[in-house]
C-alpha cells in the first residue's frame, strides 16, 4: 500500500525506517520524502512511528510486553519468583 503517492513511498519502506531508527516524521520526511509534496499522507504516516497505531510491533522501538511462564512448572523454575508467605488468620487479628 502507497503511504505517499506524490512520492510513491510504500508501507514497507516507512515500516522499514522506523525498524531502522527513524522516530520522528522530520526523520520519515529527511529519510523517505515522505509529506513533502502535498502533505496528505502526513497523518497515516505519523501513525508509523513509535507509538503510533500502525507502529511495528517487532520495532526495536516498541514497548515490549512482559513474558508469562507458559506452565506452572516454568513459573516453578522462574529465578525471579520468590515462595509465597504464608500468614494464618491469628496473625491477621
Amino acid at each position: 500500500m502507497y503511504i505517499c503517492i506524490c512520492n510513491a513511498i510504500t508501507e514497507r519502506q516507512v515500516k522499514e525506517a522506523v525498524d531502522n531508527g527513524v522516530s520522528t516524521m522530520s526523520d520519515l520526511q529527511a529519510q523517505l520524502g515522505v509529506a513533502t509534496c502535498c502533505g496528505a499522507c502526513a497523518d497515516t504516516a505519523v501513525e508509523y512511528l513509535p507509538g503510533g497505531q500502525y507502529a511495528s510491533e517487532g520495532s526495536m522501538f516498541a514497548t515490549p510486553i512482559a513474558r508469562q511462564p507458559e506452565t506452572v512448572e516454568m513459573a516453578a523454575n522462574e529465578s525471579q519468583l520468590r515462595p509465597a508467605r504464608t500468614v494464618s488468620y491469628a496473625t491477621l487479628s
